[in-house]
């Protein structure tokens, strides 16, 4: 079984590689094992983490991990899921593979977030839990010896730039922690041939402006999207300029005046489920917000939150689906 090891000094976390590696050293986060493999002690959220073996009992708590697994061919060890698997994500034989899978619960609270116990998750006895939400926290969970990854982009303090190489980069991550690495250079391959694809359409890409936000439906505040998240790269790939893009945060407030001020020619807004409708309402139906370029344009674009952010096989697939949207009316 996959076990946890925290290391609280410096001095104490190289120890802890070292014995796990079996002598080996691995620096800069980049993951470090022994001969065979394993152990392996991959750093996540400034944490290593090390495996004896590859994990074969896995508790989903979020979908961002679902497009590494399927390229991996091991979802199939996913042993119990939580939240919300929007069907729109999913080829055939994905969303075959998760109907399988027991759903433990699919709450969450007014903001989206997932309301699960901790003695549900315990008790389905898993070697390895994906994604960390508010009330499951990875100390609690390490505490009973299950080890916790999270998604690099979602690290509570996290301050990197995002951009598509890191998907190449988590997909040859998880390949190491799955026992998959010839796998995951398959489905690396593609995604980069993929992009290349999408950057010979684009081209220069069209000039335009644009704007990724993320209305409140039934009224409240709108987010906006700055450089420290995966919608910046992905506009600039799809040959959009960001209005936001002098602003270093991930995800912050934004009012329909400053809207107006930067007036965007497109707009992208993202949602976690429901009638994209409703999502689009929320925003259009904001005091002033007709007078917004992109809403008299029409040119506005509803996306389910995965296909931006964090970054994963699935922000791919959306910036191919804005491409397609605005490309032809550029």
């Amino acid at each position: 079984m996959s076990r946890l090891r925290l290391a609280a000094t410096a001095a104490a976390s190289a120890t802890v590689l070292l014995v796990a590696a079996c002598g080996g050293g691995g620096g800069g986060g980049e993951p470090s094992a022994g001969g065979d493999g394993y152990p392996l002690t991959v750093t996540n959220c400034g944490t290593e983490v090390t495996f004896d073996a590859a994990p074969q009992r896995v508790v989903l708590l979020k979908s961002a991990a679902v497009p590494y697994l399927q390229a991996l061919g091991v979802l199939d060890r996913v042993t119990a899921r939580a939240g919300q698997y929007p069907k729109e994500y999913y080829d055939a034989a994905t969303q075959t593979a998760l109907d399988r899978i027991p759903l433990l619960t699919d709450k969450t609270d007014t903001s989206g977030h997932l309301q699960i116990s901790q003695e549900v998750v315990i008790s389905q006895q898993p070697d390895l839990v994906l994604g960390e939400v508010d009330n499951l926290s990875r100390d609690t969970l390490s505490a009973v010896n299950i080890p916790l990854l999270e998604e690099p982009a979602m690290c509570p303090d996290s301050t990197s730039t995002p951009t598509f190489d890191d998907v190449y980069a988590q997909m040859q991550s998880y390949g190491r922690v799955f026992g998959r690495e010839a796998e995951a250079t398959t489905a690396v391959t593609a995604l980069r041939e993929r992009m290349t694809a999408i950057r010979s359409k684009v081209g220069d890409g069209s000039g335009r402006t644009a704007a990724v936000l993320y209305p409140t439906v039934g009224g409240g505040t709108t987010y906006a999207y700055g450089t420290g998240s995966m919608a910046h790269p992905q506009l600039a790939a799809a040959g959009l300029r960001n209005v936001f893009g002098d602003v270093e945060e991930r995800v912050f407030e934004v009012t329909v005046e400053e809207l107006l001020g930067r007036n965007p020619d497109v707009l992208i807004l993202l949602y976690g489920d429901g009638d994209p409708r409703a999502v689009e309402q929320a925003l259009t139906g904001l005091p002033g917000a007709q007078n917004l370029k992109a809403v008299r344009d029409r040119a506005v674009l509803t996306q389910l939150f995965n296909f931006t952010e964090p970054p994963s096989p699935l922000s791919v697939d959306g910036l191919e689906r804005i491409v397609d949207r605005f490309e032809a009316t550029s």
